[in-house]
């Protein structure tokens, strides 16, 4: 099927997981302001219902991304209630920083590819026939500019976004004759709860793109009908990997590289 260059953002009906807060809470913002039926999930309730009582248009269910049980329990709930759900958004996901030489758990140890990587794969493959069944459908994948260049300090992250990456890649070219649009969404660094509880005591001295400013990025994209949309650092990310890729390796392997040396 050949896509309009401009893709509507208005009068659909979006899945957003993860969407408590963060990214995928003010991307739900933006889009019930033009219009739009939003669901949002997460696995923290109270974080769900704080969520509605700020907009009580939103609608939340408590669900966890990466249990397959729960997926298939969202699946069952929200298609009967929401048979126009047009638009996937996978966007829940941990991101943490590891020491890989500590000892750790097995399953511990991959929780980013159980989150980041598994569940999304998993939510797609269990809404994409109801999905395909939509005129319009869109499938909108979170990735990361770290899929272009793993970052040291988060490499379960980095290798999990890399994933998500090339399925997107795929699952776009084998839906490319389907009324399923799949875009990919790569933020830079972002000023979310997560980036202040993790990450900011490694890396003082550097800031984010605000969660808004990245929303406009990803709706003025997706209108535009692109597939990948890179914003800031992560389109300066993708190009250096391209041309010097040692080199942007070893400048952010830098960060937080005192503390990933600790013994």
């Amino acid at each position: 099927m050949l896509w309009e260059i401009k893709m509507k953002l208005t009068g659909r009906t979006v899945l957003i997981t993860g969407g408590s807060s963060g990214i995928g809470l003010a991307l739900a913002e933006a889009l019930l302001a033009r219009g739009n039926v939003v669901i949002v999930t997460g696995r923290r309730k109270e974080a769900l219902e704080a969520a509605k009582r700020q907009h009580p248009d939103l609608h939340i269910y408590a669900s966890d991304a990466a249990d397959p049980d729960c997926i298939r329990n969202l699946h069952d709930t929200l298609i009967p209630r929401f048979p126009t759900l047009d638009t996937l958004v996978n966007n829940a996901g941990i991101m943490r920083a590891l020491r890989l030489a500590e000892d750790r758990p097995l399953t511990e140890v991959t929780q980013e590819i159980d989150v980041d990587l598994s569940a999304p794969i998993q939510m797609v493959q269990q809404f994409l026939p109801h999905l395909r069944s939509r005129p319009e459908a869109m499938i909108i994948n979170i990735s990361s500019g770290l899929a272009f260049v793993p970052f040291t300090l988060s490499p379960i992250y980095s290798a999990a976004k890399a994933g998500i990456h090339a399925y997107t890649r795929c699952l776009r070219q084998q839906l490319r004759d389907t009324s399923a649009k799949v875009i990919e969404v790569a933020p830079p660094l972002t000023e979310t709860p997560l980036f202040e509880t993790e990450f900011k005591q490694h890396m003082p001295d550097q800031s984010g793109m605000s969660v808004h400013q990245l929303v406009g990025h990803m709706i003025r994209g997706i209108e535009a009908g692109r597939d990948e949309i890179r914003p800031g650092q992560s389109k300066i990310l993708k190009i250096a990997n391209r041309l010097v890729p040692k080199l942007i390796f070893q400048q952010l392997a830098r960060v937080g590289e005192p503390w990933v040396r600790q013994p």
